[in-house]
């Protein structure tokens, strides 16, 4: 097949690679035509080119990430415009026979539209951010006529999907009971995945490396914003301020940093340790040498959110503590791997009740770590995701759709590009 992914990150070559460059890559690994299409970094011009066996098209484009919401929100609209203006000048001879986007953002629905009018294409939608409800939930979408209109674009990119993956049954069951015209044959389950990285060994080195040595842990990696209610953690610290063999490391970026640090000097917490995401080869390096991974969501959620951070805990074989909102199931998750406990964002005495288990029993953390590895192997691997995409329950597969289209159609098609 050839396959179009519309990303809004795409990393080059050179950096760090994420879930979505994991999956690109794995589709061209399976002998796919793969052709990915990103925001271009700040600053730099529209450039089409190969990245090794994945052809890159990446778009000049408004900043996109770490922006004021209300700039973000005008990315939003425009980016889909700005996409399709570069496929029709860079890849108008190319023919595509699926097209592969996520969430967000869901003014994708545009391209996905105007694709699906000039190609015999079928959409894969990567269900991730249930949006608009999830800015509504955390208070950062107040005008109801801007609700609404995101709103319509939400289904009307569920009418164009073909195909959707979720990543729990809490959100397929939460996507048809607020979208009952949803055909339910096009859901279908896509856990979050990841490249599963060999075992590294605890290390004091690499502790000592960041000021760690001979402490015990605690780790939460990713975007510090609203979703994660960066407080639960604070919270938790400030229970142990006293205990100086315990660290909270927070690594990331996002909006609400400089509130969390504002907020670590105000309470004179020693014991949290806030630092910028390290590159994803030394992240997870320091991960295998943590004690517990740290998942905190916001409880203002009335959607269900799995946090992909997990998958490194688990990979690391690292148990979990979480804070969590009540309308998830990643709590159901936890308990049925055995990876990690769980309480409800608020509930300080549980949540350092499940603390004080893990710390005090090595045993447990061992056990969970364990369970966390399994889990991964069996259902969150890169590879498991590719075939949930090309085997899903309509079948999406190589023999469905010809390499090569008709002389006729691809001749009506680019008079239909022009």
């Amino acid at each position: 097949m050839r396959i179009l992914f519309l990303f809004l990150r795409h990393p080059e070559p050179h950096e760090s690679q994420n879930l979505y460059a994991d999956l690109a890559n794995e589709f061209a690994k399976n002998g796919h035509r793969v052709t990915v299409v990103s925001a271009a970094k700040e600053n730099q011009s529209t450039v089409l080119s190969m990245e090794k066996d994945i052809e890159v098209l990446r778009v000049k484009m408004q900043q996109f990430f770490n922006v004021h919401p209300i700039l973000k929100g005008i990315a939003t609209i425009r980016v889909p415009y700005q996409f399709k203006k570069a496929i029709k000048k860079h890849l108008s001879k190319h023919i595509f026979d699926l097209v592969v986007t996520p969430t967000p953002p869901i003014t994708f629905v545009n391209i996905i539209a105007w694709l699906k009018q000039k190609y015999p294409l079928q959409s894969y939608l990567i269900l991730r951010d249930i949006f608009p409800q999830n800015a509504r939930d955390l208070g950062m979408m107040k005008n109801p006529l801007l609700f609404h209109y995101f709103r319509r674009k939400e289904k009307k990119l569920y009418h164009y999907s073909d195909y959707i993956g979720c990543m729990s049954q809490g959100n397929i069951d939460y996507v048809l009971q607020h979208n009952p015209e949803v055909n339910a044959e096009k859901l279908s389950l896509l856990y979050n995945w990841q490249k599963v990285y060999p075992l590294l060994e605890k290390n004091e080195t690499v502790k000592a490396k960041y000021g760690l040595a001979g402490k015990y842990i605690a780790i939460f990696g990713g975007n510090i914003g609203e979703p994660q209610k960066i407080e639960n953690i604070v919270a938790l610290a400030n229970e142990y301020k006293d205990n100086s063999d315990i660290v909270f490391l927070i690594l990331g970026t996002g909006v609400r940093k400089k509130h969390l640090e504002q907020l670590v000097t105000r309470l004179k917490l020693n014991n949290i340790i806030i630092k910028d995401l390290l590159p994803r080869n030394d992240y997870q390096e320091l991960v295998f040498n943590a004690d517990v991974g740290l998942i905190s969501l916001s409880e203002k959620f009335t959607i269900p959110n799995i946090p992909s951070k997990t998958l490194s805990y688990f990979n690391a074989r690292v148990p979990i503590l979480a804070a969590i909102d009540a309308h998830t199931d990643y709590g159901k998750m936890l308990e049925s791997s055995g990876s990690g406990l769980w309480s409800v964002t608020g509930d300080i005495t549980t949540y350092k009740n499940n603390f004080d288990r893990l710390y005090k029993d090595p045993v447990l953390r061992k056990k969970m770590g364990e369970n966390g590895y399994a889990y991964l192997v069996e259902h969150l691997t890169v590879e498991m995701a590719y075939k949930n995409i090309v085997h899903t329950k309509s079948t999406i597969s190589r023999d469905r759709f010809s390499d090569e289209m008709s002389t006729e159609f691809q001749n009506k098609k680019q008079e239909n590009l022009k």
